[in-house]
């Protein structure tokens, strides 16, 4: 599982014209999921990607959380995260879940998150989304299963 968290003044979500999801400050995460990805291995994520201290505290150091700031959670599935670039120069998309199961782990992904922030706002798993953001900082981090232990 990978994802790629990017910490935003504001990022929305827009289908056929129409807004379907904004946050404000906060993280919008662009989630992909590989084929060997489990529930397991989505907890581990969720869990460190609402453990992350990426806003700045009164000495200007990174020490807050999302919730320490009433940061908002804006959560988008994107299978070309998995994309294996190794070879030639058209990426490869099979080491990337099934739609079926890509879909599953990441609603599963999303209730984990409203267990701790309760308004996480999604995009449409499938659609074709316009994805807009204002980075912060830039502030940018990438989280793969495979580097935490998951």
């Amino acid at each position: 599982m990978r994802f790629v968290i990017q910490r935003v003044t504001r990022a929305s979500v827009t289908i056929d014209g129409v807004k379907t999801a904004e946050i404000g400050r906060g993280f919008l995460v662009l989630a992909g999921v590989f084929e060997e990805d489990t529930e397991a291995i989505a907890d581990k994520m969720v869990k460190k990607l609402c453990s992350l201290r990426i806003f700045q505290d009164e000495e200007g150091k990174t020490n807050r959380f999302l919730a320490d700031v009433g940061g908002e959670l804006l959560m988008v599935s994107q299978f070309t995260l998995c994309a294996d670039c190794r070879h030639g120069n058209r990426p490869s998309f099979t080491p990337a879940a099934g739609a079926e199961k890509a879909n599953a782990l990441f609603e599963y992904m999303v209730g984990k998150a409203k267990e701790t922030f309760p308004g996480v706002q999604t995009g449409v798993f499938g659609a074709d989304m316009k994805v807009e953001l204002l980075n912060d900082g830039p502030f940018t981090i990438i989280l793969d299963s495979k580097e935490i232990g998951a």
